[in-house]
């Protein structure tokens, strides 16, 4: 079965398709869920209400990924580098449990600002 998520801000809206991982089907179920968005580099995350550990955790992550950061229960978008970041490699803080893909361009996450009101809800 195919899950689309929409992604809403004030400036942008998108898809995105969740894979089938356990962390994912645990979103899908707490969605909808809205917060204010926080950026660090070319991210953007912000809470979400779900508590979960890491599920194959990766610390590199690439251009359109959304995952879910178990140390700081968060929904995080991926549209470039980060600040820990090096060449040609997207490095999260920590270990993120990858929870799906964009559908659309992701640079264009990066006309969002810290404090955005941002919404996740079932397409």
């Amino acid at each position: 079965m195919t899950r689309i998520i929409s992604i809403i801000t004030e400036k942008i809206q998108m898809k995105a398709e969740l894979n089938n991982s356990k962390t994912a089907d645990l979103l899908w179920e707490i969605l909808p869920v809205a917060d204010s968005v926080s950026t660090w580099g070319e991210e953007i995350y912000f809470s979400i209400p779900l508590k979960t550990g890491p599920e194959d955790a990766v610390s590199m992550v690439e251009v359109g990924d959304v995952a879910y950061w178990p140390e700081g229960s968060c929904f995080c978008i991926f549209f470039g580098q980060t600040p820990v970041s090096t060449a040609g490699e997207i490095r999260p803080a920590s270990p993120v449990n990858l929870v799906g893909r964009l559908r659309g361009d992701p640079r264009a996450w990066g006309d969002v600002c810290d404090g955005e009101e941002i919404t996740l809800e079932k397409a």
